[in-house]
């Protein structure tokens, strides 16, 4: 007997994925309106530790404006040259928003060292004022996309860098209390240091999972291992062998497995069960499953 094919295909056990169209859209806004308010102060009070948040919030809007994009290139249909369409822009998004990041990182710290071999003169006062704003604004964002950071990095991406934001602006306010008290201008720069290392932090989980599901690796949950046994237990079942699993996008999970399974099994229930084991254990929405007889399979397989 020829070992047979089949594919199976269900959605996510989740609830309908949220429409962020309309958080993009005023958190872009919010952001870009207070990049021009702390640019202007920054100047003004010649504070490093404004203009390198001022800095650090322009990248974010270019990274809600990716994050956006990616989320919307998810939404078109497969084509004879796209056949999974353009679900994986959302991890392209996310990746591209990490590295962004990175720039921005390597910027802050290379002014903030320049500013603590040259202190510039910074008045406090208007340090802590714009920063104050800058918590309410990055707060808000951030709260924006809140609901939606456990099950997509995407937009856990845009929910970190605003989360993280509104901590450093906390911790400008900080910087420029301390200024204003002590006069001491070397707290600027090294505010802006702490802040870079923050931003970092909060960076790094987000590069290297993107960077993963990019390279077609597991998705961070999911354990590649666990899958393989569980199907193996299945009753009928002999033996499983090339099993890939990888990220469609930033919230579906793709599967190819072959199965062996003993002569007198029923090939359609196992597929049933496997294709149930898959979705409902592991979250897996797209699996291709090959059932094959024990003594049509390959001994050879890997």
């Amino acid at each position: 007997m020829s070992p047979g094919h089949h594919h199976a295909h269900s959605g996510h056990g989740h609830s309908p994925p949220v429409d962020f169209t309309k958080a993009f859209a005023v958190g872009i806004l919010l952001n870009l309106g207070f990049v021009l308010i702390e640019a202007v102060y920054g100047f003004t009070a010649g504070s490093m530790a404004l203009l390198a948040d001022a800095g650090h919030n322009l990248s974010d809007v270019l990274g809600l404006i990716l994050a956006w994009a990616g989320a919307a290139l998810v939404k078109r249909r497969p084509s004879n040259r796209f056949t999974y369409g353009l679900k994986k822009s959302s991890i392209l998004a996310a990746l591209l928003n990490a590295l962004l990041l990175l720039l921005a990182i390597g910027a802050i710290v290379a002014e903030a060292i320049r500013r603590l071999n040259n202190p510039v003169p910074t008045d406090g006062s208007v340090v802590m004022t714009v920063a104050a704003i800058g918590i309410l604004v990055n707060g808000l964002t951030a709260w924006l996309f809140a609901r939606g950071r456990e099950h997509d990095i995407n937009i856990r991406g845009a929910f970190l860098h605003m989360a993280a934001d509104a901590l450093v602006s906390a911790g400008v306010v900080a910087a420029g209390l301390l200024i204003t008290y002590t006069g001491l201008q070397w707290i600027d720069p090294v505010t802006s240091l702490v802040v870079a290392l923050i931003v970092l932090w909060s960076t790094w989980g987000l590069l290297t999972e993107s960077a993963q599901m990019t390279l077609a690796g597991v998705p961070r949950g999911i354990d590649p291992d666990l899958v393989g046994l569980s199907l193996a237990k299945l009753p009928g079942v002999q033996d499983v062998h090339h099993l890939h699993i990888w990220a469609l996008s930033t919230t579906e999970t793709a599967l190819t497995v072959h199965i062996i399974v003993e002569h007198d099994a029923n090939r359609d229930t196992v597929l049933r069960q496997a294709n149930a084991y898959a979705h409902t254990m592991f979250g897996i929405a797209h699996s291709t499953i090959q059932i094959e007889d024990a003594a049509c399979a390959d001994p050879h397989h890997h």
